[in-house]
């Protein structure tokens, strides 16, 4: 039981659904994240630990980027059968749809110029 909990407590915040959302479209770092939701760097590494800790996310690093990524459920088959059903739900949400609107426009190379 303390993997599901560990799981949907770590859905239970706004925030992290939206960085589930966000990266079902692709692999995002912190910053492009910190972009888009306009929370502070160290509140987005708060909400990614969560979520990898719940096995939820994975990340890679290359070069200077860290990569974060929608992990492939193998750690838990309650991450896998939530990340599997998330696919589906709030896709017509207007939070969301406006979130997932910006992502083109938020590019790394462009955030670290500023």
């Amino acid at each position: 039981m303390k993997d599901f909990i560990k799981v949907t407590k770590a859905l239970s915040d706004p925030n992290r659904v939206r960085i589930i959302k966000m990266l079902q479209k692709k692999e995002m770092c912190v910053c492009e994240l910190r972009a888009a939701l306009n929370i502070a760097q160290p509140t987005v590494s708060k909400h990614l630990k969560i979520l990898e800790d719940a096995g939820l996310v994975s990340f890679s690093k290359d070069g200077l980027w860290v990569n974060y990524r929608l992990s492939d459920g193998k750690e838990s088959p309650y991450a896998a059968t939530l990340l599997g059903n998330l696919r589906h739900w709030l896709e017509d949400d207007p939070q969301i749809v406006e979130l997932v609107g910006k992502l083109p426009g938020i590019r790394r190379e462009e955030i670290k110029k500023r």
